[in-house]
Formats: C-alpha cells, sequence, structure tokens
C-alpha cells in the first residue's frame, strides 16, 4: 500500500539530498511543469516508495545500486491523464477491466461515480466497485451517488438511496465526494434530500459532483449553483462553459464515445480569452471499442489540442485542474516531489502517443501494451442474475392501444446525434384494429420500457425517431440510464419480445435480432451492466452489435450509447421510464397519445 507523504516525507528528503538511493530514476527527459506551464529539457526524475523525490537537471546522485535506470532519450515526461467524470458501467466492463483498458492510454486516476450499479444493487453495489477500485494499482476514486432513482416520482430503480445511506457513505476510504446532482429542479427547489447530501458532504470537505442538464441559465442556474454543486459535465455551447466558470463552477469538457462537446466550449479559452484554470477533461461515459480502438483520456487531450488548445494547457485540464478540484493537488497531477508518481513518455506532445506508463513508480505500460499483472476481479452471486421480468413476454406486450381512430397524432422520442439531450417530436401514425401502427418511412419505430427489477412484468410503450432503422428488427438493453430497466427499440414487435427474453435467459446485456435471428448479443452479467471479460473481448462483440445495427439501417455515431439514455429522466426533452413517458421540459408525465 502507498504510504502517505508525511509518512515517507524524510525518506524523500534523505534521496532529494543523496542519502539514500532512488528505487527509480529516469533521465534525459523534457519535463513537462503544469505548474509553471514550461517544457524544462534534460530533466531527471528520481522516484522512492512510490513518490517523487527529486526532479531536475541531474539524478546521478540519487542512483544505487538497485537503482533501475531508465532513458526517456528526450521525450516528454507528462503527469498521468486524470479523468474528472466518469461511469465505469458505461465500457461494460468491470473496474478492474476498465483499469485493463485505460492505462496504456495513459489514464493514472479516475474519478467514478457507480450510480448505475447504484440503481440496481443499492449501496452493496457501490461498496463492491469501491472495494474493487482500492485493489488496483492506480488511483481510481469514487463518488457516492446523488440520485437513486436520479428523478424520484419520475421512475423506480431497483434501489432507492437516503440521505442517511449517503452520509454514512461518505466517511468509507477512498470516497472523494458527492456523485453528480442529477435533480436539478430538486437543488433549486430544496428538496430536503438534496439539501441534506449536498450538506454532509460540504462538511466533510468533499467535492459535489454537479449535473446541471437545461440551457435555462436564468434563476434555476443561479439557484443550483448556490446550493453547492462544484463542478459540470451537461455544458454543449460555449456560454455554458463561460456561465459555469463565472460562478466559481468547473467546467468539466466531456468527449465520450457519444458526447462531442468539448470543440464547441473550449471556445470560452481559445476565442473568448477565458482563464483555463477552472476548465477539466473528463470522459463521462466510454463503451469498451471507444477504449480498446481510440483511447481514453489521451484521445480527449489529442482532440482539446485539435480545437486550438496550446499541448500544455490541454494536459493541465487533464492533469492539475482535476486534482485541484478534488483537493488533492498534494497528491496528484503534476510531476513534483512528494506527488504520487504516475507519469507518462511521449514522443509528440500534439498527437499524444502513449509510450510508457508508470503508476505510483511502476511500470504499468509500455509501447501501448499493459506489462503488469493485474488479476481478475471476482464479483459475488449476489451481483448476477439480476433481470427479473416476471413473465415471458409476447408481440402484443408491446401494443398502443387506439381503438376507434384510423389515425392518431403521438409524441416521438427524437434522437439528436452525438448529444445526450433528445427532442420532443410529433408525427401522424396510422390505425390498424385499434393498435397505432410504426412507420418505419419517417423513420418512426416503436420504443418499450421493461420492468426487470421487480418482476412486475410491467412495459411501458411509446415511440422513437432518430435510428433509420429500415428492415425487421429490435434491440434490447439491460444498460439504460439511469433506473437500469430494459429498453428494447424495435421496426418488429415479435423481434422485440425474442429480444427481451433473450436477455432475461443470459442475465442481462444487449442483444440485436432481426427477422427472428440473433445477429449480435453482449452479454453483461454483472448487475446486467457489466461484463467480466477483458475490454478486447467485450469491444469485439460490441463491434459486431454496431454493424448488425448498421446492418439494419441505423447509421447513428455510438448508436448504442443512445439507445441506452432514453431512460435519462433528468435530461431534456422527452424520456420513457417505468411509469410513462416523461415530458423533461416539466418534469411530468405526458400522453404518448395526443388528445
Amino acid at each position: 500500500m502507498l504510504q502517505s507523504w508525511p509518512e515517507i516525507a524524510p525518506l524523500l528528503v534523505d534521496v532529494a539530498m543523496g542519502r539514500k538511493p532512488a528505487d527509480l530514476v529516469i533521465r534525459n527527459g523534457q519535463w513537462v511543469n503544469v505548474y509553471s506551464g514550461e517544457i524544462v529539457a534534460n530533466t531527471d526524475v528520481a522516484v522512492a516508495a512510490g513518490r517523487f523525490a527529486y526532479i531536475g537537471p541531474d539524478a546521478s546522485h540519487t542512483i544505487g545500486d538497485g537503482t533501475n535506470i531508465v532513458d526517456a532519450a528526450g521525450r516528454y515526461l507528462v503527469p498521468g491523464l486524470c479523468d474528472g467524470h466518469m461511469h465505469v458501467e458505461s465500457g461494460l466492463v468491470t473496474v478492474t477491466e476498465f483499469a485493463r483498458a485505460v492505462i496504456p492510454h495513459g489514464t493514472t486516476t479516475m474519478f467514478i461515480d457507480p450510480h448505475e450499479i447504484a440503481n440496481v444493487l443499492g449501496m452493496a453495489g457501490v461498496k463492491l466497485m469501491n472495494d474493487e477500485a482500492q485493489s488496483l494499482p492506480i488511483n481510481i476514486f469514487v463518488q457516492v451517488p446523488s440520485c437513486v432513482p436520479s428523478a424520484p416520482g419520475l421512475e423506480n430503480a431497483g434501489a432507492t438511496l437516503s440521505a442517511d445511506d449517503v452520509r454514512d457513505a461518505l466517511s468509507w476510504p477512498n470516497i472523494i465526494g458527492l456523485g453528480e446532482m442529477m435533480n436539478f429542479p430538486g437543488v433549486a427547489a430544496n428538496d430536503p434530500k438534496m439539501v441534506a447530501e449536498i450538506a454532509a458532504t460540504q462538511a466533510a470537505r468533499l467535492t459535489v459532483g454537479g449535473h446541471y442538464a437545461s440551457p435555462d441559465l436564468g434563476r434555476a442556474f443561479h439557484a443550483y449553483v448556490a446550493g453547492g454543486p462544484a463542478d459540470d459535465h451537461e455544458g454543449t455551447t460555449v456560454d455554458d462553459a463561460i456561465a459555469r466558470v463565472r460562478q466559481g463552477m468547473r467546467a468539466m469538457l466531456r468527449l465520450g464515445s457519444a458526447w462531442f462537446d468539448v470543440a464547441a466550449q473550449v471556445k470560452a479559452i481559445t476565442e473568448r480569452g477565458i482563464d483555463p484554470r477552472n476548465f477539466v477533461l473528463c470522459t463521462d461515459d466510454s463503451h469498451s471499442g471507444t477504449l480498446v480502438d481510440e483511447g481514453h483520456m489521451n484521445r480527449v487531450v489529442r482532440h482539446a489540442i485539435a480545437q486550438g488548445l496550446s499541448p500544455i494547457t490541454a494536459i493541465q485540464m487533464a492533469t492539475l485542474n482535476t486534482a485541484q478540484h478534488f483537493g488533492l493537488e498534494r497528491e496528484l497531477g503534476s510531476i513534483a516531489p512528494g506527488r504520487r508518481a504516475d507519469l507518462i513518455m511521449t514522443s509528440d506532445l500534439a498527437t499524444l502517443p502513449v509510450e510508457t506508463v508508470f503508476a505510483r513508480g511502476k511500470l504499468l505500460a509500455a509501447k501501448g501494451a499493459l506489462v503488469a499483472d493485474i488479476p481478475a476481479y471476482d464479483y459475488p452471486a449476489s451481483a448476477r442474475n439480476t433481470v427479473k421480468l416476471g413473465k415471458g413476454l409476447a408481440a402484443a406486450d408491446f401494443d398502443i392501444s387506439a381503438v376507434g381512430a384510423s389515425e392518431v397524432d403521438v409524441r416521438v422520442i427524437g434522437v439528436v446525434e452525438n448529444q445526450a439531450p433528445t427532442r420532443a417530436l410529433q408525427h401522424c401514425l396510422p390505425v390498424k384494429d385499434g393498435v397505432v401502427q410504426m412507420d418505419r418511412a419517417v423513420d418512426v419505430c416503436q420504443i418499450a420500457l421493461v420492468e426487470r427489477h421487480q418482476a412486475t412484468g410491467g412495459v411501458v410503450n411509446a415511440f422513437v425517431s432518430g435510428f433509420g432503422y429500415d428492415t425487421d428488427c429490435a434491440m434490447a438493453s439491460t444498460v439504460a440510464h439511469d433506473s437500469h430497466h430494459m429498453i428494447v427499440v424495435g421496426t418488429n414487435k415479435a423481434d422485440m419480445a425474442q429480444a427481451a427474453n433473450r436477455l432475461q435467459e443470459v442475465g442481462g446485456g444487449i442483444v440485436l435480432i432481426a427477422g427472428g435471428r440473433e445477429l449480435a448479443l453482449v452479454e453483461l452479467p454483472v448487475a446486467g451492466l457489466m461484463s467480466d471479460e477483458r475490454a478486447e473481448i467485450v469491444a469485439e462483440k460490441a463491434n459486431r452489435l454496431v454493424d448488425a445495427m448498421r446492418a439494419c439501417g441505423c447509421s447513428l455515431n455510438n448508436a448504442y450509447m443512445q439507445h441506452s439514455l432514453l431512460a435519462l429522466v433528468v435530461i431534456p426533452e422527452l424520456r420513457i421510464s417505468d411509469i410513462g413517458l416523461v415530458d423533461v421540459t416539466r418534469f411530468e408525465k405526458t400522453d404518448v397519445i395526443i388528445r
């Protein structure tokens, strides 16, 4: 276990003075100094007991018989990258397998909000992930989920966390703060539970995560900030970013698998001249395919640089700024004495190829591959077999009745490519034998939310547009943010029933059925959210899913991610939940058929 800086300070002093040898010395590097904004050439770094002891022009005095010496050969020495806000479950793998996937990309610190597993297994699920996080060789700090369910009264989850539950968990080791406060209307209305959770977090001197998913920057926004959230990742425009920073929040700019919010918001720095110190880069949601094929925080930093940020500024936004935000500046986020020896070596700052990764002074990855032995983590039986439909579903379970009509006007959830918000659309659909029909010609198919926690047999039906399916097919997923029931989207009701029943059979996951044939399946047996297989295996299955969706006519970028958010009743405009269709602009249930 890594010793604290105060515990190890005498050793660090001795190493810096040359009285004791370093464990590791990296020679001849270019030091990317995130404090001064400089690149300092011809720098040596000495590490002892997992922490930096000396950074300077010549560390030869720290070298002893047992010192491991690494020649940087003029490469850049960059602090290990930090993800300021993310959900491991969105990677479709466990914490261990997520870490194995991202370490070769230079990520050495993550701040995770496990509210996905909390919605299925409650605080027991949070504890499982927190315990797993602490077993790993990188820094994975956990935020206590704040909103389970995310919108009380508009959905029912598999568990409910009270303010007392949150207060108790804030005292656990490795807990860094409160997870994203999604119930922004509750904060603005001084909801007692939201107020109590925020107060308990502040009393513990921890960080309150934010989530203000509304374009309204008027009174409600100002009230939300006054309530206590310290950051926000839900901005999508340059004005969103500036508004948050002006109010003393950290603006978290995200580039996930499907959320492309950096380019617009980074203009606050590159074009409007806003001080970058209060901007943080994050991923929020990245599935395994993105992690394996494109990268993690290195991908975000590269993208930010491509939008016009200087490389050092982008790196600061993924290292020091993040550490300062969570009160961990003296622990990580820089290559400086006393900090955890998390460091990556790269030959180019703009394209950021991650060539070597050290964490806590140990070599974890080289040449893009993991070299450390990180054993699998075994989840208990209580975290499995969580998909309980209560019955086998049939095509008729997806009927929407309109007896006596020949056609009806309906509300339709409109998917917005590469963004989390949806649009509230309307279409006129035909009625046959008292049942409203889908209309593939105008890209309107059916969506259903199937209750999967309490075995009620409940099915809520509505319509969705934007996937572009042009054949008989259906996709079902037990990843359905945030309450994680089951979402089924399809053009054929028999396929929809087959897809739902298949996921009950395998204990959760994602499946695509077309014309009665199973084209792709990603099994997620842990809480119906995660696989305990290696990320590259899950990524291969996920890629087959994407290919199958394309074969059925869906050309949306990362359409699976769009699918998984259709029940997220805290982001406008229109969503589906286990109580019905929800108008998120008014935070109330609404009818599918417009009367």
